[in-house]
């Protein structure tokens, strides 16, 4: 029988696709204007010729000129009448302003670290095997931890921690407190900067990135902070008033044992505070922008990591609540619930 072929349907596809392949590479641009310069020197400048923005950048105007058509095609940048350019105040939060919520440079980054090193994601996927966190580029630590510092710093102490039963008051009365697979430790400093009387250990198995966790706890004058070389299952230390995992367990080869270590060294009053990826229960729940893009840096980054670890449960990035859950009560803990959200994170409380 001969195939049935729907044009109408066809041209439809081929438009995303086309769609999808201007967005890509409207990121790659966006990247190139953060990594150069070229944001942050037109945030707040007004309208610039190409002359000017050459002279204010020191760079080629034929190159800007092939930049700027794209980013302004993209809507990106805003070009006027006159073939000046400038920001929106809108544009400028999602390109420009470092450090602000709606800045999206850090995740634009850990997607152009995937290209970065593609024939090693397609090798990996080829064969079925896993590859660890540390075979990745410098360009992906430094986008995961500028996307998602932003959020730690409008959410973890103004919202997540006081959604916890009773830690708030514990953390600034005086707590000690674990925080395991903690990267270049922006959320265990951002804590021991909130609650100085409290003290906070970062645990991450990647000892380049617990290199620079130090240099910032150093740089940011937090005395009450230490950061270790050690696995979740494996990391020192006992009587702890409060855990955190934030983006990591599923990640984890084993999450089941990582989780029953840190029941294991929590006070029987201790918490578990989980900050992982919002995700609903089903594929059909999560066949949204969110879920794609979660879904695509699961294949490539958080799957090869557990896969490569033992166990390798592979839970990826869009385990949802339910899943989560089971894990937990595996490890031990009596206790799940959500206390919070965010339209990236979700936020759940453990105990027993």
């Amino acid at each position: 029988m001969s195939e049935q072929i729907d044009m109408a349907r066809v041209e439809e596809l081929a438009g995303k696709v086309i769609g999808d392949v201007a967005g890509a590479l409207s990121l790659y641009m966006a990247y190139i204007g953060d990594q150069t310069g070229v944001f942050e020197a037109l945030d707040g400048a007004g309208r610039l010729t190409i002359a000017e923005l050459a002279k204010k950048t020191g760079l080629n105007e034929k190159y800007l000129h092939e930049w700027l058509g794209s980013v302004s095609a993209a809507g990106y940048v805003t070009m006027h009448e006159d073939e000046t350019f400038s920001l929106s105040p809108e544009q400028a939060l999602i390109f420009a302003r470092e450090g602000q919520p709606a800045c999206m440079q850090g995740f634009i980054q850990a997607v152009v670290s995937q290209y970065e090193q593609h024939e090693k994601a397609v090798s990996t996927f080829a064969s079925g095997e896993g590859r660890p966190w540390g075979d990745h580029t410098q360009c992906l630590f430094c986008g995961v931890d500028r996307f998602f510092r932003p959020g730690y710093e409008a959410n973890l102490t103004a919202d997540w921690i006081p959604s916890l039963s009773g830690v708030e008051g514990k953390l600034k009365a005086g707590a000690k407190v674990a925080d395991i697979g903690c990267g270049h430790g922006s959320s265990t400093v951002l804590m021991a900067q909130s609650y100085p009387d409290s003290e906070f250990h970062g645990f991450d198995y990647h000892a380049p990135s617990i290199e620079i966790a130090k240099t910032a706890a150093h740089e940011a004058g937090v005395p009450n902070v230490h950061f270790h070389v050690a696995n979740a299952k494996e990391f020192g230390g006992a009587d702890f008033d409060l855990a955190c995992i934030f983006d990591a367990l599923h990640d984890m080869g084993d999450p089941v044992g990582a989780a029953r270590h840190i029941r294991e060294t929590l006070k029987d009053s201790g918490t578990l505070m989980l900050v992982e990826p919002i995700a609903g229960d089903s594929f059909a729940e999560n066949m949204n922008p969110l879920g794609q893009i979660f879904y695509a840096f699961s294949t490539t980054v958080c799957t090869p990591n557990s896969l490569s670890q033992e166990v390798a449960l592979g839970l990826g990035a869009q385990a949802g609540q339910k899943r989560l859950t089971e894990v937990l009560k595996e490890a031990g803990f009596r206790n799940v619930r959500r206390t919070s959200e965010t339209a990236t994170n979700m936020v759940l409380e453990v105990t027993g």
